[in-house]
């Protein structure tokens, strides 16, 4: 196939060359000689990735379809892993170029390489090639022949194109050429795509081996807690089929399980219905008409991190009622069950601080205040500290900074729902006070907008929802990618 350069590409190219020659046109009108020039562009690798297309540009802002006088071209061929030419130029300045079309039409990410362009010993021979991801001329990386192009890669990602434009011509020179034929060749080598991101460790989640990262979405080491792996960023590859739901995995617990959380949220439901738990028998919850911040009941008394505040809660919550006494039972399969096991949830409360300096709130304080209580059992909700650490926004540093800055905790899969514009469902840990009197405040996850955070909210509100966890029992075995095409899948 034959078509014209664009008006863009066009300009920078032929602009040079009609200098060229209207400057030096009557010395080079001299030459009858004919330059001929061949080439071959050819990749090697291992995976399913192929040159599928080549086509012929021809530097002309006409119109027409014809080839200019003085230019004598083949129609180029492809294999899928050669592309070769031949073209003929009787005049210093004309120039023909080649895009070759470069498809990924496997499985696997790919990372391509351009090698030596060789444009032979010929001073009479200009070659230059470049490469975009651009169906067009538009955007291309300039680099000339005869350089190093060790450095120059780009990332093929499976389904896509990437496009490799060679030009070659009759170079700039003064005196007829004595070798009037030449080869060219251009080399493009491809392995398998390797993310910079990678730490170049590995573990194993349910029996797959997965890639630990630094940077951008997939699974961490958790640096707050020690043998812990965590997934974070706006969509990792997380995704799992459980109770024929998706679901996500939000972390490998140093024990070996996996805390997993339903991609979607139940239907609205208050955290703790107005004037269930008195203060007569629940002396920390000082406003039972607007309900209580403490998921299940706890022996001896519960206290704020600060010790602002403390008391009696010897009830649950409504919400932990019904998830493990309506949900579980009756919502839950039960292959789903077995496939679950019983384990503690850290339930304290998480303080709002908001002094600067050493004072300052922090992730380690948020942790530290919903690790002082614990509630073991079948169906909790995410912790404060999830939502935060799936966050790779770099000022996600704590649940007050969350509350204060409604963006600063995006980059986050558990604060995003596609196109949902509202988005609010609660955590498992109540919120206190530096000063006490917060007992009826719980914090959830909310997206309002672009806003993207946790905050606090009356636990008698309905305009809330769970959002249901669990833990899979360490022995899991998986199937499948994590993606939400592919999600993992429990084998056993």
């Amino acid at each position: 196939m034959r078509r014209r350069f664009n008006r863009t590409q066009r300009n920078y190219i032929i602009a040079g060359l009609c200098m060229i020659l209207v400057i030096m046109g009557v010395g080079y009108a001299a030459f009858s000689s004919q330059l001929k020039i061949s080439g071959t562009s050819s990749i090697s690798g291992s995976f399913n990735i192929q040159i599928t297309n080549i086509e012929t540009m021809l530097p002309s802002e006409s119109g027409g379809s014809g080839i200019p006088d003085g230019y004598n071209i083949s129609e180029p061929t492809y294999t899928p892993t050669s592309a070769t030419f031949s073209a003929g130029f009787e005049l210093p300045g004309s120039a023909i170029a080649y895009i070759v079309e470069v498809s990924n039409l496997g499985s696997i990410d790919g990372q391509v390489t351009i090698g030596n362009l060789s444009c032979g010993d010929n001073s009479a021979i200009m070659c230059q090639a470049m490469a975009t991801d651009e169906e067009g001329t538009n955007g291309f990386n300039f680099d000339y022949g005869n350089q190093d192009y060790s450095d120059i890669n780009f990332t093929l990602k499976t389904g896509e194109k990437h496009y490799i434009f060679v030009m070659v011509g009759y170079a700039d020179v003064t005196e007829q050429p004595t070798d009037l034929d030449t080869n060219i060749k251009l080399d493009l080598t491809y392995e398998q795509y390797k993310d910079p991101n990678l730490t170049g460790e590995t573990t194993l989640i349910g029996g797959q081996e997965v890639n630990i990262v630094s940077d951008g979405n997939g699974l961490y080491k958790d640096e707050y807690e020690s043998g812990r792996l965590i997934y974070r960023g706006q969509n990792p590859d997380n995704y799992i089929m459980f109770n024929d739901e998706l679901w996500r995995i939000v972390a490998k617990e140093a024990d070996g399980t996996y805390k997993i959380i339903r991609n979607d949220i139940l239907a609205d439901r208050v955290f703790d219905e107005a004037n269930r738990r008195t203060t007569e028998n629940n002396s920390y919850c000082q406003h039972p008409t607007s309900g209580c911040g403490v998921y299940a009941a706890v022996e001896g008394t519960f206290s704020s991190p600060s010790g602002s505040q403390s008391g009696t809660v010897t009830e649950d919550s409504s919400i932990k009622i019904y998830l493990n006494d309506d949900y579980y039972v009756n919502n839950i399969n039960s292959t789903a069950k077995g496939q679950m096991t019983s384990h503690s949830f850290n339930i304290g409360a998480v303080e709002r601080l908001d002094q600067s300096g050493s004072q300052a709130d922090s992730i380690e304080k948020n942790i530290a205040g919903e690790k002082m209580y614990q509630w073991t059992g079948n169906v909790g909700l995410a912790n404060v500290s999830d939502i935060l650490k799936a966050s790779t926004n770099p000022l996600c540093t704590s649940a007050t900074t969350s509350s204060n800055n409604l963006t600063a905790c995006n980059s986050n899969y558990l604060l995003d729902k596609g196109e949902a514009s509202t988005l609010d469902y609660w955590t498992i840990n109540a919120s206190s006070g530096e000063s006490g009197g917060d007992s009826h405040h719980v914090w959830s996850g909310s997206v309002v907008g672009s806003g993207t955070y946790v905050v606090l909210a009356y636990a008698y509100i309905s305009a809330n929802a769970p959002r249901p966890v669990v833990f899979l029992k360490s022995d899991t075995t998986l199937s499948g990618s994590g993606t939400s095409e592919d999600p993992f899948t429990i084998v056993q």
